[in-house]
């Protein structure tokens, strides 16, 4: 049985595909010959220059170097769905702190987030249609806000990162572009 979706998603766009007899992957590897051949190495280092990293949604709508005025090595960017954060985004968290020197952490959620209209039912149903249970929690929500607040407490909680001083979260609005910041629990 199909997993249910809270909104039908349009049929994907394979027009690019036919025109080259190929498929999306196909097309990147092509783009990427490109961008290879004009490459030059800009000589950095792994380390971020601002020593902050962003966690957020991987929705496809959020250009978060754009949204933030970020250049090639400003920061380390960490996504998931719903840019919620899990045992996966601590671990990222940890080596970018301990290892590479990050100090901040900037949370960022969206409006609009498919999180918001699933439920732990799309692991129940996932499982009865392959027969084997995720080990993963879907973690959706039902207040952004809320979301965004346990988010921050579960960074500032966590025993493994050093540097819980400067963690802000924020909701990033999808049809104007702009942060809005979330103030933490007390």
């Amino acid at each position: 049985m199909p997993i249910p979706a809270s909104q039908p998603l349009p049929p994907p766009d394979d027009s690019a595909a036919a025109r080259t007899g190929g498929t999306v992957t196909d097309r990147l590897i092509e783009a990427n010959e490109s961008y290879a051949a004009a490459f030059t190495d800009p000589g950095m280092d792994a380390r971020p220059v601002l020593k902050v990293a962003v966690v957020a949604c991987m929705d496809a709508r959020l250009d978060l170097h754009a949204a933030l005025g970020l250049e090639l090595g400003d920061c380390h960017t960490i996504r998931n769905a719903g840019g919620v954060v899990t045992d996966d985004i601590i671990r990222s968290l940890t080596i970018s702190q301990r290892a590479l020197g990050t100090r901040s952490v900037v949370l960022i959620h969206h409006t609009d987030c498919g999180l918001l209209s699933l439920t732990e039912d799309f692991r129940h149903d996932l499982a009865a249609e392959v027969g084997q249970r995720p080990t993963w929690a879907v973690e959706a929500f039902k207040d952004l806000d809320e979301d965004v607040r346990q988010s921050i407490q579960r960074v500032r909680t966590s025993p493994f990162l050093p540097h819980t001083d400067d963690v802000r979260g924020f909701v990033f609005d999808v049809t104007t572009g702009l942060l809005r910041e979330i103030s933490p629990r007390r």
